[in-house]
């Protein structure tokens, strides 16, 4: 059977969370990771710690996204993995909603991720290889009250997801979507004593994703639900 092997990856929307787990997990299988955030003096320490390279980005602009595969295919090579992190959300009472708000917090978690994957599959193409994947929320398949905006986005970043899933997996593009259906553990938040593992582990999830990436092709997910055990869904 045939298991991929991954060289370069990109995570755009890098944080101190799952993004820092999973920088942290490609570093250690040998894989040298570049880091995009909006703001990048979050991400010194992690770079510190993984050798990754961190780069400025607003997922949300096509000029930006562009320049950032550019810059990365110049100083560490032409990514053959890439992860798409990023959301926006704004809460609140449906009529309440700002329409400008509204606006961005879609941009930032479906078009964002459109640009991304844009930038990406046209580099993977030619080689037939490569992995794109999008994290996903409850709200990818679930409608709150007072989340609006970040429902609409999640959807429209699930459905790109699928059809290019249905596009390029033929052409050797492995692309997954995976619902991160509840909380995840931070330093912020811990569980409850008396609740041990009701939040995600973001190593846990990093693992998952990694056992995504070494699925043969013969029999490749394009989506996975991931929650605690605890999770009512």
């Amino acid at each position: 059977m045939e298991h991929p092997k991954y060289k370069i990856a990109l995570i755009v929307g890098a944080g101190e969370g799952l993004s820092a787990s999973l920088a942290r997990l490609l570093a250690a299988q040998g894989i040298r990771v570049a880091l995009a955030a909006r703001r990048i003096e979050k991400l010194g320490a992690l770079c510190t710690e993984t050798g990754a390279k961190a780069y400025a980005c607003n997922a949300a602009e096509p000029e930006e996204v562009e320049r950032l595969f550019g810059l990365v295919e110049r100083e560490i090579g032409t990514p053959d993995l890439v992860v798409y992190n990023a959301s926006g959300r704004t809460r609140g009472p449906f009529v309440d909603l700002v329409p400008a708000e509204v606006a961005q917090a879609i941009a930032v978690s479906a078009y964002g991720g459109f640009l991304v994957a844009q930038q990406a599959a046209k580099r993977m193409l030619p080689n037939q290889h490569g992995a794109i994947l999008f994290t996903g929320a409850s709200a990818s398949v679930k409608g709150y009250a007072q989340s609006a905006p970040f429902a609409m986005g999640k959807f429209a970043l699930r459905g790109l997801a699928q059809s290019m899933a249905r596009e390029l997996s033929p052409q050797g593009i492995h692309v997954a979507h995976f619902v991160i259906d509840g909380g995840i553990r931070s330093a912020t938040r811990t569980d409850p004593v008396d609740k041990p593992d009701s939040t995600l582990d973001p190593d846990a999830i990093a693992l998952s994703y990694w056992n995504v990436l070494q699925q043969p092709r013969s029999a490749w997910s394009w989506e996975l639900e991931l929650r605690p055990w605890v999770e009512r869904f």
